[in-house]
């Protein structure tokens, strides 16, 4: 009997969203249509997988054999292409405040003169280092080119000099790196930024409607309405359309000399837990159910160029269902605490929206302070990115990644229970509703 009235409290509580959403199209927007739209829109931003013809600049002073090859080399770099030629610093650099350019490559007028001679050459670069992503990308392909043309210079200097070619090659560079990329070979920013990001995102939408589900219900307080139909299927509120009927029913149900209001209120006295968590369960069935399958289109998306075990792919599934419903527990605990709608998306706001630059997956997390290493540490999204890029980016055991997922299963289930108690909580204080 037990069993039977808290599958009815799931299905009654299932119900009651699925009309509501229904008649809300900005709330089911949020469940289906944005979720899915940010999904499809980064993968389309992300779909040039590398980097490449980034713009630069060139002043050639020199104007000499030498200086033209070095502008040949540049511009066949397959990660920069030179736009255009300039005659003044002043003209460069009104282009890299207009971001034509990221750089300019300046051949100072004795640079042939100095190769000749044996005086040092150097190629002068002018970076915006603004952009840490395109700075980096230039200043690696022309230092290529500036140690292309060194060695080719130091070559033909030897062999003039009567050693053989292969021999000059071997004196000029005795010293070589053999460099070895062990994961993301092909340097693909789908694999690198847009899988990851794609969750984080998720992360935010799923915190604001995990905050926003129960938060209505506050705000227009009818959350003492909805627990009385998913207990009792009394009041039927899913045959209420508009909001204007709801304020209409609470304004009539508020007073203080309605019977039905005082006999509403002493049962809230008593609310069950049990009642309490399968109502909420049935509460976010549709988003948990829209959100796991936005879940499984992003590690689709995230796998299509690459082999990734069976195991892998599973272990990575469960870690993302569980952030999304450890998500919506967490915007429901942020409101129902405040006894507001606005202060518990504030609260998502602050904690969701900076965690990916917290997550270590940009910017190393052994260089970020003590501090910042102790907020990332309670954050849930690291942990999930740190399993994310282990199993479907390195390919790791799936063992290593196991204490991740009874971490999330465990904070999931203390969040669920905490949005369980905090509900009871808000119905025994009638006079909290209705806060903004």
């Amino acid at each position: 009997m037990r069993l039977t009235q808290l599958s009815e409290a799931f299905i009654r509580s299932a119900a009651y969203e699925r009309r509501f959403l229904a008649k809300n199209s900005w709330d089911f927007a949020m469940v289906a249509w944005i979720p899915l739209a940010t999904v499809l829109l980064i993968w389309w931003i992300f779909s040039q997988t590398q980097i490449t013809n980034l713009p630069i600049g060139v002043i050639d002073q020199d104007n000499s054999p030498v200086a033209n090859t070095a502008v040949r080399y540049l511009e066949a770099s397959p990660d920069i292409t030179v736009r255009q030629l300039y005659r003044s610093p002043a003209a460069a650099e009104a282009a890299i405040l207009q971001r034509d350019i990221y750089a300019v490559v300046i051949i100072p007028e004795d640079f042939s003169r100095n190769i000749l001679s044996n005086k040092p050459a150097p190629l002068i670069l002018q970076v915006n280092a603004q952009y840490g992503t395109h700075s980096g990308i230039i200043q690696k392909s022309v230092q290529s080119v500036a140690a292309t043309l060194s060695a080719g210079v130091e070559i033909q200097r030897l062999v003039k000099q009567g050693m053989a070619p292969s021999q000059a090659a071997i004196a000029y560079s005795p010293i070589s790196i053999q460099r070895i990329s062990l994961f993301n070979a092909a340097t693909d920013y789908q694999q690198f930024l847009a899988s990851t990001v794609i969750p984080a995102l998720l992360h935010i939408l799923a915190m604001v409607i995990g905050a926003t589900t129960i938060g209505r219900e506050l705000r227009d307080k009818r959350i003492g309405h909805w627990y009385a139909f998913i207990d009792t299927g009394r009041p039927d509120l899913t045959a209420l359309i508009d909001s204007e009927a709801l304020s209409t029913l609470d304004n009539k149900q508020t007073r203080s000399d309605d019977p039905e209001t005082s006999t509403s209120l002493k049962k809230n006295k008593q609310v069950s837990i049990a009642v309490l968590i399968f109502g909420l369960l049935g509460k976010y069935f549709w988003p948990m159910l829209a959100y796991s399958i936005w879940s499984a289109l992003a590690l689709w998306l995230a796998t299509p160029q690459q082999t990734v075990a069976l195991a892998s792919m599973v272990v990575t599934y469960i870690g993302l269902i569980l952030l999304m419903m450890l998500s919506f527990w967490l915007g429901a605990i942020f409101t129902l605490n405040s006894f507001s709608l606005r202060m518990g998306l504030s609260a998502t706001g602050f904690i969701s929206a900076p965690s990916y630059a917290f997550a270590g997956v940009t910017f190393p997390y052994i260089a970020i302070s003590d501090s910042a290493q102790h907020w990332s540490n309670i954050l849930p999204l690291t942990h999930y990115l740190k399993l994310h890029i282990a199993q479907l980016q390195m390919h790791a055991p799936v063992a290593i990644s196991l204490p991740i997922i009874y971490g999330l299963t465990l904070a999931t289930l203390i969040a669920m229970g905490l949005t369980a108690v905090l509900s009871k909580r808000a119905l025994a204080r009638p006079e909290r509703w209705g806060a903004r």
